[in-house]
């Protein structure tokens, strides 16, 4: 599997790593079950911050793309080929364009609906 980061790309150097890993999978250049590199790796060959792969790499096992299975390294997920089609951040945009689109229509104003986005994120985080 080749990865070519731009750092002149405005695509967070994260998220074309992403993109570049879904392709593999989606294109069988990696297979279900294949290692892949440690994040210590990873960085030092893309020549990136390993805070960056590390980013990656948690979205990609939040989205089971890939999976940690401790000591013994990062895998790609048995189901990654189906689950790198589902894109998270769309889904969230669309349900939130949703619910605001059914605020306006009530006459709910932006300040309001910003000030209770705020309200509820908060009372989530405690």
């Amino acid at each position: 599997m080749e990865i070519i980061i731009d750092i002149d790309n405005s695509v967070p150097l994260f998220a074309q790593l992403m993109t570049q890993i879904k392709e593999a999978v989606l294109r069988d250049r990696i297979s279900p079950g294949a290692a892949l590199p440690s994040i210590r790796q990873l960085a030092n060959d893309l020549e990136l911050n390993n805070k960056t792969v590390a980013k990656a790499y948690r979205l990609l096992e939040r989205d089971s793309v890939i999976q940690t299975k401790g000591y013994r390294g990062t895998f790609v997920h048995p189901d990654a080929k189906v689950n790198c089609t589902v894109d998270l951040n769309e889904w969230v945009t669309t349900k939130l364009g949703e619910t605001i689109a059914a605020f306006r229509e009530s006459s709910v104003t932006d300040s309001e609906i910003r000030i209770a986005f705020g309200n509820v994120m908060n009372s989530r985080n405690n």
